[in-house]
């Protein structure tokens, strides 16, 4: 089974990379199935239900989210309608949503996407370790479904690494996202779970995180937190535009167990350095 998990899409630079590339990656990888962080698709925050069926058509068979899944009102009324959309699983119970889906590939194939938010750094949610542990107690890697893949939400390595060490033998493929800087640990461990602490971000690397560089450098230079002023020493955040590189992992999975058996950190377009030209 060769599966993708593309990092969160940033702003129209990224929804852009996305579209130009995707549909070429699902041919050329043969793909079974998609992933995509769509936390940030909606001009830096949020997601609406355009661009959410946009993905779709794309080829994308699960959107995960993460702590600005909200940032977008209109997403409240949209979230319960859409299957393929996720939110953090360790939200409080009455959040609108859900926190994992099941999923058929077009060979039959169950796969399960659980969505996660870190506890470090992230703000409020409850423990991410026991939720997953609950929900696993309901589904067994190769008795239940193919294949678990778990998008993990989080600012700190340390937290996304015991997480994934912890579910190593009981899940596919744990990955990190949220930093928007993809990381060079990618790894099968040693129980067959493929682990990457940070995808990265489908966006303009010529940025901060995905950001315009002056705003972002003028908040770190000034110390200014808090809402907008009328003097306008804290302006709004707005996603660069250059062209984007589409960050992601590929992972092809063993059929009959369902750990990870290769695992390719997928770069295209943009400025980094390419793992796959665009022309392909």
């Amino acid at each position: 089974m060769k599966i993708l998990i593309c990092g969160d899409v940033v702003g129209k630079s990224g929804r852009t990379a996305l579209s130009n590339y995707l549909p070429n990656l699902r041919r050329q990888l043969e793909l079974d199935f998609v992933v995509v962080n769509g936390e940030n698709a909606a001009h830096g925050f949020g997601i609406t239900e355009k661009i959410c069926q946009t993905f779709i058509k794309l080829g994308v068979d699960a959107i995960t989210t993460g702590n600005h899944v909200w940032d977008q009102r209109q997403i409240l009324n949209y979230i319960d309608k859409q299957p393929r959309l996720l939110r953090p699983l360790n939200f409080p119970v009455e959040t609108p949503g859900r926190g994992f889906g099941v999923f058929k590939t077009m060979r039959g194939q169950k796969i399960l996407v659980i969505n996660l938010l870190g506890q470090l750094f992230m703000g409020k949610c409850s423990d991410p370790f026991l939720a997953i542990e609950d929900l696993l107690k309901k589904f067994k890697l190769g008795r239940d479904v193919s294949a678990i893949i778990v998008d993990f939400h989080g600012e700190a390595t340390s937290e996304k690494q015991a997480l994934a060490q912890s579910l190593d033998g009981r899940v596919s493929i744990v990955v990190g996202t949220h930093t928007h800087v993809p990381t060079a640990d990618h790894q099968i461990l040693k129980k067959g779970c493929g682990f990457q602490s940070d995808i990265g971000m489908t966006g303009d690397y010529d940025s901060i995180i995905g950001m315009k560089k002056a705003e972002a450098i003028n908040r770190f230079k000034n110390n200014i937190s808090g809402p907008l002023t009328n003097k306008g020493l804290r302006k709004r955040l707005e996603p660069a535009d250059g062209e984007a590189t589409l960050c992601g992992v590929f992972f092809e999975l063993n059929e009959n167990s369902g750990s990870t058996a290769k695992i390719l950190p997928i770069r295209v377009g943009g400025r980094l350095t390419q793992t796959i030209a665009p022309s392909e």
